[in-house]
Order: structure tokens, then C-alpha cells, then sequence
């Protein structure tokens, strides 16, 4: 049987005292008897146009660089905060020369565009309509404003994709959209592509179309490699209830989408026949060989032991191995199946915590996921303080290394302890979001009644597989209301 409770929208102003104390900028907590969604301004639109208004924020802290601070003095761009790899990459890839990424070889050592072919053919894009005359600065510029022009659509579709999967808890989206962290870093790099993409293809998913959301995975994957990650804990979660067809049909839309756009580029042929294009094969190259770099666990310990730590590609291999594994128990012993949303957030961060280098603007891979893993203000609050306190800090240690002997900014001690706080924010969130796993009952998207909102197939889907002891009695019962139903893989007990 089903529940009124179930159809009715999950108002979180009065579930999350953050959220509550948070509404009373805009007239308090929202009533009992509101009519959610009778205005034109839904809560997908307001999503919307709060994103619009914070990328448009984060582009205007960028204007003390794009005034001058990419341009001119050696630090100004580390000082005011305002760094951006778009518009260097504009002239040192080639763009402003009208060479081919991957066709064209660069001149210097880098020799091919790093980025994967979609990432490669939205920058390309965004040279399109860049002049080829007049002064670079002014061309750089522009190149940037195109980029981020292109950057505000991910920005939109990534907060209203994140509003629409779960279908009752669309406010979550804020989350995203107000995120601090996703306005500084959006315009950093060209990763929301790669992020509006997965989050389009987790909606997919939640709609019950694994073909569909298959193939947005796979496009992800050729503009980012992260995405392809979500795959395992499909797999996972496909064994434990049995749908292996839909994961056949995701695997076949991935492999599909992703062979479509790369293997243009991929193959090359002469006369000594087909073989495998250098440029292609530059991202590949390139992050294996990278050494150890800003933001990781590693730099952090390269930093304090002056060990270069040059087997760091084993190390982070070997963690990411025992990470999935313990993830496959995770999710095999769990007393309730967990939420796609719980695996794929723990799964991108693992391979985030692990890998030889953590950027300020990988954060933007982590905000979507963690609010449909974990969507409540507090925690997300924390983490966003540590992530923005990161941010600040590998730009003034920035400053402090590039401005000789001066040394005006934040030392190494100071950078290290930066790191340390942005990898401790990041942890913290996996261990709330394992402690709801394990714990079903203090999930708060659980405790409404829903089972997986995000699961598509697996949501109210029964165990076919199960390692530990499903569905145990709640451990923790007595700090919840009697009166929440207790659902058992969707059916609402009274």
C-alpha cells in the first residue's frame, strides 16, 4: 500500500533547523498549508535562476583578473583569488593559432591538447567565436566570456538535473546552487561540462532509462574520466537486487556514446596502417606520468618527508583497489540496500582522496553528489567552509612561492594545513554518508518513506543477493519520531 505522506513534496524548512534559521532572510520557514509549485516561480525555476544569479557572482570575482590580473605582475592573479586556466590555454594550446587539438602539435613540450575530446571540442567551440585579429589580451577575454557563457548552461542544467532526480525533494538542488565553492571554482577550468553531463545521466537513471543514462555517461567520459566510476557502483547495486538487464543497457549506452566521439579522433591511419593517434593518447599519458600535485594526500606527504614520493601512481592504484572493494562489501553487507546517490558520491571521492593531485575546482565533481547523498545543510555547510578555505589557500601560497624572495603570502606550513582541512571536509562526508548506510534510519532522505528516489530500477526494487542481514531492526530507533513509516524496499508499513 502506498502513503499520502509519500506524495507530498519534502519541505526542508521544516525538517533542517539550518535551513529553517536560513528561510528567515525570505519570510521564514515555508507554512504547512503552501501550495508548492501553484506559482510559476516552481521549485525548479527558482533553482535555476538562483544558479544564474551565483555563476554571475563568481564571474564577477573574477574581475580583477580579467581587468588586468592574467595579464600583468608575476602574482595578481594568485592575490586577488581570481585565477583561471581558459584564458593561458587560449595561446599555449594552439586556439589562438587555429591549430586542431589533437591533429596540430603544439609547440614546447606539451606537444598535444591534455584534455579528452569533448572537453577538447568545447574549447574548440568556444575559439569559434573568438576573433582571430586584434591584441590577445583582448582575445583571451573574450575566449573566457565565451567559455563561461557555455559554462552558466552546465552550471543551470547540473542545479535543475540535481532539483528533478529526486522527484520529491526538489529544494535540494539549492545545495548546489548556492554552494560557495561551485561559484569560485565554476569558471576555473572546463569541468562542468563533464559535471552537467553525469548529473543529467543520474536523472536518466532515476527515470528508470539506463540506456539513456548509459550514453550521457559515456559522453561524460569523453570529457572527463571520473564519470565512467559511476559504472561500478551500478554493478553493485544491480547484483544485490538482480537487474542485471538494465545494467547491460547502461553498459552499452557508455560504451556506445564514448566509442562515438573518440574513435574519430583515436584512430589514426598511414602507410604503415591503422594504429592509435599520439594526441589522442595525450590525457592518458599525461596523468600517468604527472607527478605528485596541489591539493592530494601525497603532495601533503611529499611536502613534510621531501620523499618525491615517485611510485605515487602504485600507492593511489592500490588505495583505489582496496576503496572499491571495500565499497562492494559496503554495499553487498549493508542492512538496507544503499542509494546510487550514497555509492556514486563515495566512489568520486575515493578516487578524488587517492589520485596524485586534488584542483580547487574538483569540488565541483563532489557538490552535486553530495546533495542527493547527503542533502542537509549542516554538513554541507562544513564541508563548503573547508573547501572555500582551500581555495583561498592554494592562491596565496601561490602568491607566497612566485613572488621571490618577498615571500608575501601563505607559507608551505600554511598550505599543508589547508590541504589538510580540505581532505578532513571531504572525509567527513563520506563518513556521515557510510554512517547512513549503515544506519539506514538516519538517512534524511529515508526517514520521509522514499527507499532510492535516485535508483530508477533499483528504487523499491527486493534483494536477490545480500551478504548481511537485511532489513535489521533500528539501532538507533528511539531518537526517531513511531510515527515514520518504515519502508521495506518500498512497501510503507503503518
Amino acid at each position: 500500500m502506498t502513503s499520502l505522506r509519500q506524495d507530498e513534496p519534502v519541505r526542508p524548512t521544516r525538517q533542517d533547523e539550518v535551513a529553517a534559521a536560513g528561510s528567515e532572510l525570505i519570510g521564514g520557514p515555508i507554512g504547512r498549508r503552501a501550495l508548492i509549485g501553484a506559482h510559476r516561480l516552481t521549485p525548479v525555476r527558482v533553482v535555476a535562476l538562483v544558479a544564474l544569479g551565483m555563476f554571475a557572482l563568481g564571474m564577477v570575482q573574477k574581475l580583477p583578473c580579467y581587468n588586468g590580473g592574467w595579464f600583468f605582475g608575476a602574482t595578481s592573479q594568485y592575490v586577488h583569488a581570481c585565477y583561471s586556466d581558459i584564458p593561458h590555454l587560449y595561446s599555449g594550446r594552439g586556439f589562438a593559432d587555429g591549430l586542431i587539438p589533437y591533429f596540430d602539435k603544439l609547440p614546447g613540450d606539451m606537444q598535444y591538447l591534455e584534455y579528452p575530446v569533448l572537453t577538447g571540442l568545447f574549447m574548440e567551440l568556444a575559439s569559434w567565436v573568438t576573433p582571430h585579429d586584434g591584441a590577445i589580451q583582448g582575445r583571451e577575454q573574450i575566449y573566457w566570456l565565451a567559455n563561461a557563457g557555455m559554462l552558466m548552461v552546465c552550471a543551470v542544467v547540473i542545479a535543475v538535473c540535481v532539483a528533478r532526480t529526486h522527484r520529491r525533494r526538489p529544494w535540494d538542488g539549492l545545495l548546489v546552487a548556492l554552494a560557495p565553492a561551485f561559484a569560485l571554482t565554476a569558471t576555473i577550468n572546463w569541468d562542468l561540462l563533464a559535471v552537467a553531463l553525469t548529473a543529467a545521466g543520474m536523472l536518466m537513471w532515476s527515470r528508470s532509462r539506463p540506456l539513456a543514462a548509459g550514453v550521457l555517461i559515456g559522453l561524460a567520459t569523453a570529457a572527463k574520466l571520473y564519470p565512467v566510476l559511476l559504472l561500478g557502483p551500478l554493478l553493485v547495486l544491480c547484483w544485490r537486487a538482480g537487474t542485471w538487464r538494465a545494467y547491460g543497457r547502461a553498459v552499452l549506452g557508455a560504451v556506445i556514446s564514448w566509442l562515438v566521439v573518440n574513435l574519430p579522433v583515436m584512430i589514426a591511419h598511414d602507410a604503415s596502417g591503422f594504429h592509435i593517434r599520439e594526441g589522442w593518447a595525450k590525457f592518458y599519458t599525461f596523468s600517468q606520468e604527472r607527478p605528485v600535485d596541489f591539493g592530494s594526500l601525497w603532495l601533503l606527504i611529499s611536502q613534510r618527508t621531501g620523499n618525491p614520493l615517485e611510485d605515487a601512481n602504485l600507492y593511489a592504484t592500490l588505495l583505489m583497489i582496496l576503496g572499491c572493494g571495500a565499497l562492494a562489501l559496503l554495499t553487498l553487507y549493508a542492512p538496507r540496500r544503499p542509494r546510487f546517490a550514497q555509492l556514486a558520491f563515495l566512489v568520486v571521492a575515493l578516487f578524488i582522496l587517492t589520485n596524485k593531485v586534488y584542483s580547487p575546482q574538483y569540488v565541483l565533481w563532489l557538490i552535486p553528489l553530495v546533495a542527493l547523498a547527503r542533502p542537509r545543510w549542516r554538513d554541507f555547510l562544513i564541508w563548503q567552509a573547508c573547501e572555500v578555505m582551500y581555495f583561498l589557500g592554494i592562491w596565496m601560497y601561490l602568491a607566497y612561492t612566485g613572488n621571490g624572495d618577498k615571500h608575501q603570502g601563505l607559507p608551505p606550513e600554511g598550505y599543508q594545513l589547508a590541504i589538510a582541512l580540505h581532505l578532513l571536509g571531504t572525509l567527513y562526508v563520506c563518513a556521515v554518508v557510510v554512517r547512513d548506510i549503515l544506519m539506514p534510519e538516519r538517512d534524511v532522505v529515508r526517514r520521509d518513506g522514499d527507499d532510492d528516489p535516485s535508483g530508477g530500477v533499483l528504487d523499491r526494487s527486493a534483494d536477490v543477493f545480500v551478504l548481511g542481514r537485511e532489513q535489521h531492526e533500528p539501532r538507533n530507533a528511539v531518537h526517531f519520531e513511531r510515527t515514520t513509516p518504515r519502508l521495506h524496499w518500498g512497501v510503507v508499513r503503518d
